[in-house]
């Protein structure tokens, strides 16, 4: 359902079935492969778009695991808000990322490089057939449309490898295959910033479908780029301008949503905070035009009183849930969440059938949108049940993810349940929102010295927060919700620690929190604290964890790649070799 708000992925199979463009030559001999399209077909606006949307739909790694852009392995795992969850011997590659314990001969790195560069490649194809097609039916307005909007996704799949590998070759759409498999890695962000800016300065405001790309995503992204950079001024210009002047693609004031959960709920896809997303709809004749990317992360066991039934993947740790608790209304500065009196109750060790008290204690509201637990209402579904829904507990803890999980009113409309699983769900994945810029031009304010302008940008973010309570059916509080708004940000220094900890309770498990570590210096002493925490609970998923820098700061050039493309030309990153 939902077609009608979504780019379909029909042209998305031309790619990975090996489209193939060729030049006209004399030779009456020469016959285009069977199965593939000549380029007098794909250089008309129905082809040129058809590569375009075979672009886009490898946002979200189809047929990839690791390769999409909601980074829950890469970024919320290795960051601590989940650990794998599951059991220890179900999809063991990613027990590599929960140890850290990554190598060049892994799988996890070496589909994620494969499944990015699929849509540099896809991009690249668009780029070049858009800026070189003769058709006279393709006007100069489509045409740098269309490079603009192949550019933005080439510096996003490029984003995501810079991210990841720190290094990869920059393959542009001119380069010969000769050319390309001797390119050596580069520095990738002034290209980055490059197709960023293209698209910024190119790009509509508005676009045809919601999906799309448009002027203020791009400006978002450039500015994400800049801030990764630590280049606060142009980062806080193009932030600036977002909040001024920013439209979704579909033509809405960009904004914060009224209610935390309405940001994770595929009734309200493409909203107001949405600035760029993955795009996903149920029920399409296939199920990889749903959420492919988040099938594994549903409850597990559930049967028909709850969703998805498989498989228990992506489970909150404690760590971050005690990050919730609050005193005087405000979070826990410091690690103090980590002490034994500011643990928050669980039902680690109990069944289901045994009694249990959630806690009393005072706790931000967006836990209970974030994190499924038990005695507290999951979506429509009634109260989390604890053990049952967990597939093993003493292995993966007590809690269950809840953000992009769909809702029981919703089964069989805003999810597919026509494969192996009913976890398809239609909920799009949100690459960039509004409350993300607020809180990257926040610290951007910060590096600059504009506390107050910081303080009154985290507590817009707070407020929203403070107005998203999650309640039971009688209407009252599911939980004892204490939040208010900062008085001061105090210090510089104590301003960072402020707003690096709401980026941490508003973005929990999208897919930030480990980049945002490593930019912040602080990966490798969060990460071993958050290790020795949870082994504690966990000592089989974290018995053999230790984090490495520089080693594990970023993946392992795949050695695969090495090997095809040779050491000289691919380098291998610290620690691996």
């Amino acid at each position: 359902m939902q077609t009608h708000k979504r780019l379909t992925y029909i042209f998305g199979a031309l790619l990975s079935m090996g489209v193939v463009l060729y030049s006209c030559s004399e030779d009456f001999l020469e016959v285009a492969p069977t199965g593939s399209l000549n380029e007098a077909v794909l250089s008309s606006p129905a082809g040129i778009d058809g590569l375009l949307i075979g672009a886009y739909s490898q946002l979200g790694g189809r047929g990839n695991w690791f390769g999409g852009a909601s980074n829950w392995v890469h970024g919320s795992i290795q960051g601590g808000d989940a650990n794998k969850g599951t059991e220890t011997g179900d999809f063991t590659a990613i027990n590599e990322v929960v140890e850290y314990q990554l190598s060049p001969t892994s799988q996890v790195p070496a589909n994620r490089w494969t499944g990015i560069f699929e849509g540099v490649a896809r991009s690249n194809a668009a780029i070049k057939v858009a800026s070189q097609s003769e058709d006279p039916t393709v006007t100069e307005a489509l045409r740098t449309r269309a490079v603009a909007e192949g550019r933005f996704l080439r510096g996003h799949y490029y984003f995501q490898l810079e991210i990841t590998f720190n290094q990869a070759p920059y393959i542009t759409e001119l380069m010969t295959s000769e050319e390309v498999v001797t390119t050596p890695s580069t520095d990738l962000w002034p290209h980055i910033e490059e197709d960023f800016r293209f698209a910024y300065d190119n790009l509509p405001e508005t676009q045809s479908q919601a999906g799309r790309a448009n002027k203020t995503a791009a400006a978002a992204y450039l500015g994400k780029t800049y801030l990764f950079q630590g280049k606060w001024a142009e980062a806080k210009q193009m932030f600036d301008w977002v909040v001024a002047n920013g439209m979704t693609a579909n033509g809405q004031e960009v904004g914060l949503m009224e209610s935390y959960s309405e940001v994770f709920n595929a009734e309200f896809d493409n909203n107001k905070e949405s600035l760029f997303a993955i795009q996903a709809a149920a029920n399409t004749g296939t199920t990889n035009n749903a959420n492919p990317d988040f099938a594994l992360n549903f409850p597990h066991n559930t049967g028909s009183s709850g969703p998805g039934n498989c498989c228990g993947f992506f489970q909150p740790s404690f760590d971050l849930v005690n990050s919730f608790r609050t005193e005087d209304g405000l979070p826990l500065l410091d690690e103090q969440y980590r002490q034994d009196q500011y643990e928050v109750a669980n039902d680690f060790g109990l069944a289901s059938a045994e009694p249990f008290t959630p806690d009393s204690g005072p706790l931000d509201p967006r836990l209970d949108h974030s994190v499924g637990r038990r005695g507290i209402p999951y979506l429509d579904w009634g109260l989390f049940p604890g053990r049952d829904w967990i597939r093993d507990q003493p292995h993966a803890g007590p809690y269950s993810p809840k953000k992009f999980v769909y809702y029981q009113s919703q089964e069989n409309t805003f999810s597919d349940g026509t494969s192996w699983t009913r976890g398809y769900p239609a909920v799009n994945y949100v690459v960039i929102r509004y409350a993300d810029v607020l809180l990257m031009l926040a610290e951007a304010e910060i590096e600059l010295n504009n506390l107050s302008r910081a303080l009154e940008l985290i507590n817009m973010v707070r407020e929203r927060a403070q107005n998203s309570e999650l309640t039971t059916d009688d209407g009252s509080p599911a939980a004892n919700y204490e939040i208010a708004l900062y008085d001061d940000l105090g210090s510089q220094d104590n301003a960072r620690k402020i707003l690096q900890f709401e980026r941490k309770l508003e973005l929990s498990g999208e897919g930030h929190r480990f980049f945002d570590l490593r930019r912040w210096g602080k990966a490798e002493s969060f990460l071993n604290g958050y290790i020795n925490y949870e082994k504690q609970f966990l000592p089989v998923q974290f018995g053999g964890a230790q984090f490495t820098a520089p080693q594990d700061l970023y993946y392992p050039i795949p050695q695969g790649q090495i090997d095809l493309q040779g050491f000289e030309v691919l380098g291998q990153n610290p620690g691996y070799n």
